[in-house]
């Protein structure tokens, strides 16, 4: 193992250099300008390229009579881009959606694909065999003919998407500012869009076209759980798609019979599944967490404010409450409920007496505080937004435990507003 280590990451064999070096590139131009298709929801228009680049492909041989990769990368984008307008020209001159575009354009070029590649491997042309490999991708075949194609395509994509980074995220987030700033926005998503398509013909060869779209989404689908910030979200998402390759690439290089792509769609796979339940935001487990802990404050800030309540009730704010008076009007089990009232001991926000539990002088100060909060967004949506008061009770409930101090200010502000108006 250690040995193979050495051999593989030494990069002493020409085929293997070729093959990290081809994924590298391709995994992380891909990455990058997948970021921009995942903001403007474009993941099934990719699919949809992805098979319409195989008849491309196909044209291209029969010309040519070669599997050189410049004739059929630009075959593959020729078709793969005309597949794109003619999904754009569906949705907009007739009733179809643009779902069910896709999905027409993507049966029927990847249908005529199939039909135009089993008639070359009838023609008895050698030069055909391996052209199949279009489908499912073979990393392991790169050449130095190949790599040369794959780096400058690859040096395109990420000098586009730098230089009009600024202008891609207008149109990917606020497409209406866009214009309203005098971009020209149409221009700018053919340019996306056409990028797109030159991002998947450089990744067919590699991963496949069966696979290209999860090569094209998953690894910004995996950054976008790690950071909000775009810029370094489109450097993470190139950074695991070339990660993906690497490890696709060494699974193979370990195991011959093991193919390149379909490893390193494993791999991003993976990482985007861990990403999704371990991320430290907005990961599944941290949600989780997150939401436990809101409950459990929900859960004790209402005992807060019911002690408060009964002591408004009765005058005596300071008067013992016994587990039973609780579980009146907060029923809870009773392990439970004793479990939080200890937690409020600790915080020393109640005490422990022979008769019952009693407010401190700060679980006093904090369950006004709440009860405050509560009647303040109560008067806020009966008075100044005309909602009826049987009405609000509930949504005060919820709301009063994650109002901000700013924001309580603010309401105050608003509600005294409101109040001299209408006294006026």
């Amino acid at each position: 193992m250690q040995q193979a280590l050495m051999e593989f990451f030494s990069f002493s064999d020409p085929n293997v250099r070729y093959v990290v070096l081809g994924t590298l590139l391709l995994t992380g131009s891909t990455a990058m300008i997948g970021s921009f298709a995942l903001l403007k929801k474009k993941v099934l228009v990719g699919d949809a390229i992805a098979h319409a680049v195989l008849p491309g492909v196909c044209l291209a041989f029969i010309a040519t009579g070669t599997k050189h990769p410049i004739p059929l990368s630009l075959g593959a984008f020729t078709t793969g881009w005309l597949a794109l307008v003619l999904i754009d020209q569906i949705t907009h001159r007739s009733k179809i959606k643009e779902d069910t575009a896709i999905a027409l354009v993507l049966s029927v070029t990847f249908g005529l694909g199939i039909l135009l590649l089993t008639a070359i491997q009838h023609t008895g042309n050698a030069a055909q065999v391996g052209l199949s490999n279009f489908l499912f991708g073979k990393a392991a075949a790169l050449v130095s003919d190949d790599l040369k194609i794959l780096t400058l395509l690859s040096l395109i994509l990420m000098a586009m998407v730098l230089l009009f980074f600024k202008e891609f995220t207008l149109v990917a987030f606020d497409k209406s500012f866009a214009q309203a700033s005098g971009l020209p926005v149409q221009r700018l998503e053919l340019l996306l869009t056409s990028l797109t398509v030159l991002a998947i013909v450089v990744g067919i060869r590699a991963v496949g076209i069966l696979l290209m779209t999860a090569m094209l989404i998953t690894p910004p689908a995996a950054a976008r759980f790690w950071t909000h910030h775009l810029p370094k979200m489109v450097l993470l998402a190139a950074v695991l798609g070339m990660l993906a390759g690497l490890v696709g690439s060494f699974v193979s290089y370990m195991a011959p019979a093991m193919p390149t792509g379909p490893w390193i769609v494993i791999t991003i796979s993976l990482i985007a599944y861990g990403s999704f339940l371990l991320a430290p935001r907005r990961g599944l487990l941290a949600r989780r967490i997150q939401q436990r802990k809101h409950q459990r404050k929900t859960l004790t800030e209402n005992i807060l404010k019911l002690f408060y309540e009964l002591g408004e009730a009765d005058g005596h704010f300071y008067k013992s409450r016994t587990l039973d008076t609780i579980r009146q009007y907060r029923p809870l089990p009773a392990g439970r409920l004793a479990q939080e009232l200890k937690r409020l001991q600790k915080q020393n926000m109640l005490q422990r007496e022979r008769a019952g539990w009693v407010l401190t002088t700060a679980g006093k100060n904090k369950g006004e505080e709440i009860s405050r909060l509560h009647r303040l967004w109560e008067l806020y949506l009966t008075h100044y937004l005309k909602i009826k008061p049987d009405h609000v009770h509930e949504d005060a409930e919820s709301i009063e435990h994650v109002i901000t101090p700013a924001l309580a200010e603010e309401l105050d502000s608003l509600v005294k507003l409101h109040t001299k108006q209408k006294k006026k």
